[in-house]
């Protein structure tokens, strides 16, 4: 078997069909600075599912990461709504929150960055157990983190180390081992290897693809890189300017994308074939990704689109269904990806 088989499901598969873990609804994050209000996310509305990854793709400055960290409560939604396990937390207080993050965890992008290096790796990990009240004493707890260590690959020496002392590839299973200490019914993961060797990375998505099926657990799979998500998802979302543009299965968006700033994203994704690379042609985006203070009326992804008709200055798009299952934001989902390919 290859490292980038899933020996549980394949993309494109039906994913499951479980209870609502988590659920988003036309949330708003809006951050004031002095040259005005930053749209970082901006009517985003979207379900996880128990049992399935939902991955969340899109440019440096899309709002997926923000996205991620209000699903937490890091951050105060602007408006909208945040539903985690059915219960709205949208404005709980710090105290209730608390009990949130034992639900809902988190693995960060740069695992150096987000373990305390005075900690060694074993009390990084019994953190989440003694701030829950999740075991008896030391002698319990030590057992625990061995546990985690075991169900993340790692020897159980290494719980008497420190970060510095480990690779990369480790210090991002102690995060991983961590973000599961508390039993969380939804695990965020944000660019979780995108700061990995290309080797690490295929590992590292290995075993959160084991430990998701041995566990049932739930994930929101972050990160810049498309082949990534399509290869870990159940389900996908592009992102483009605070605002989701395109979802659907890994096999919808990937063979037949929809919107413009999807096909235009696969394209840039090199192929291995030295000779299909050469022949095949390329989407090229014109200009920057607009500022969020002050985003272009109608579509915001016109000023970039090859294709932008007056119309989409003058209408904002909705997420409309191209598809069972597979929906777009764009005045003329298909139609203008045809024209681009073929121009």
């Amino acid at each position: 078997m290859s490292e980038h088989e899933r020996p549980d499901r394949q993309p494109g598969d039906s994913p499951p069909a479980g209870e609502v873990v988590a659920e988003l609804d036309e949330l708003c994050v809006w951050f004031p600075t002095p040259a005005g209000v930053v749209r970082a996310v901006d009517g985003v509305s979207l379900r996880v599912r128990r049992g399935e990854t939902l991955g969340l793709v899109g440019e440096s400055g899309s709002g997926k990461s923000t996205t991620g960290l209000a699903l937490l409560r890091l951050v105060d939604p602007t408006s909208g709504t945040v539903r985690v396990a059915g219960q709205e937390v949208t404005g709980w207080s710090r105290r209730r929150l608390r009990a949130l993050r034992r639900r809902v965890a988190m693995v960060f992008q740069d695992p150096q960055a987000s373990l305390d290096p005075r900690l060694t790796v074993g009390s990084s990990i019994a953190e989440p157990l003694i701030v829950h009240r999740l075991t008896g004493g030391t002698a319990a707890r030590r057992r625990r983190v061995e546990e985690l260590l075991d169900m993340v690959g790692l020897r159980r020496d290494l719980a008497d180390r420190h970060p510095h002392e480990l690779s990369g590839g480790q210090r991002q299973r102690v995060g991983i081992a961590r973000a599961l200490a508390g039993e969380p019914d939804l695990i965020v993961l944000d660019e979780p290897i995108a700061s990995l060797d290309l080797s690490v990375q295929a590992q590292i998505m290995n075993l959160l693809r084991g430990l998701q099926r041995d566990l049932r657990l739930t994930y929101v799979f972050i990160a810049h890189d498309l082949a990534a998500v399509e290869h870990m998802s159940d389900r996908m979302a592009v992102m483009y300017l605070g605002r989701i543009v395109e979802s659907g299965t890994p096999a919808q968006v990937w063979r037949q994308p929809a919107h413009p700033y999807t096909a235009a994203l696969l394209s840039a994704i090199p192929v291995a074939d030295p000779q299909v690379e050469r022949q095949r042609r390329r989407i090229i985006l014109s200009g920057d990704i607009p500022s969020p203070v002050d985003p272009p009326t109608g579509c915001r992804f016109r000023t970039r689109c090859p294709q932008a008709r007056p119309e989409c200055a003058a209408t904002d798009p909705v997420l409309a269904e191209v598809a069972a299952g597979h929906r777009a934001a764009c005045l003329f989902a298909g139609d203008a990806v045809r024209a681009m390919r073929a121009s």
